[in-house]
């Protein structure tokens, strides 16, 4: 049975707080609890760190909305590069509901450090998400990844069959992606339904990378090959993606998809590539029948 941390005193204060409605208390509490955070405390915004072995330093947010005197199964979610464990602020309200979700921010990203001797490549992330996953006491987990950490979860599937209850793939890159500029814009990759703001806030996530974690995805991104992969995993699968991206063609996807013992495509009307964000919430309802919710929740 998987065990996780028991929420700390102040939590389940700040969670009464905010029930009855002293948000503004809340806020002043994660500022204050944020300037003396330590590994393994909470932080600002309700996150908390923990040291993996490797040396890496790991942000993450952790949601459960069900009874608080119960627990549920494990979900820990896997966002792309050029992103932060926020993106999925979409799959929170619902998914937390029935399951107890991890939200890491990848090792250099975020709030997350990278150790100098870090493997960057798609091996040295899933080893990532096994000692993230050893760090907060859960044996194995259903892994949801969207861009590039879908391809992660898909090297995690395979590497660690014993640890991977099921995988979600929201438009993973099964291989390196167009890189015109033209199609590097967040109307793209959000689709034309995004507004300026939402397109603002990605373009700064993109801008706040680090330089070297900028430079070493952009070298694995572009050799990054996961048909060896496919085979191997055993785990139940979703692949999700679009009907019109400009990024990646249901084809492309499907070639993939099909060499996945046991999996499943499922197809979005869409002109965004990033459907984890652009269409969450189809994303959660079959999320949900796919692991067994009739109704999506």
């Amino acid at each position: 049975m998987d065990t996780f941390a028991k929420p700390s005193r102040r939590g389940l204060l700040q969670w009464g707080l905010a029930a009855a409605g002293l948000p503004g208390f809340v806020q002043a509490a994660d500022r204050a609890s944020s300037e003396n955070a330590q590994p393994g405390q909470v932080s600002e915004r309700g996150g908390s760190n923990v040291s993996l072995k490797s040396g890496a330093s790991i942000y993450y947010l952790e949601d459960w909305l069900g009874a608080p005197w119960m627990d549920s199964d494990p979900v820990l979610f896997l966002h792309g590069n050029s992103e932060i464990s926020t993106i999925w602020y979409g799959w929170v309200p619902r998914m937390a509901q029935h399951y107890r979700l991890f939200r890491p921010d990848l090792p250099g990203f975020g709030r997350s450090t990278a150790p100098a001797n870090f493997d960057w490549s798609l091996a040295g992330f899933a080893k990532f998400v096994a000692e993230f996953l050893d760090a907060i006491g859960v044996q194995s987990a259903h892994i949801v990844g969207a861009k590039t950490g879908g391809a992660i979860a898909l090297q995690f599937a395979a590497a660690y069959p014993q640890r991977t209850r099921s995988i979600v793939v929201a438009s993973g890159p099964f291989g390196p992606l167009d890189p015109k500029t033209e199609l590097n814009t967040q109307l793209v990759r959000l689709g034309s339904a995004a507004s300026k703001a939402e397109m603002d806030y990605f373009d700064k996530m993109r801008d706040d990378v680090i330089p070297e974690t900028k430079h070493q995805l952009t070298r694995m991104l572009a050799s990054i090959v996961v048909e060896p992969l496919l085979a191997r995993i055993s785990a139940p699968a979703l692949i999700i993606t679009s009907d019109r991206s400009a990024l990646q063609s249901v084809d492309t996807v499907l070639k993939y998809q099909t060499q996945i013992p046991n999996s499943r495509l499922l197809v979005l009307t869409s002109d965004a590539y990033h459907v984890a964000v652009a269409n969450a919430d189809e994303c959660v309802t079959n999320t949900l029948k796919f692991y067994g919710h009739p109704a999506g929740g």
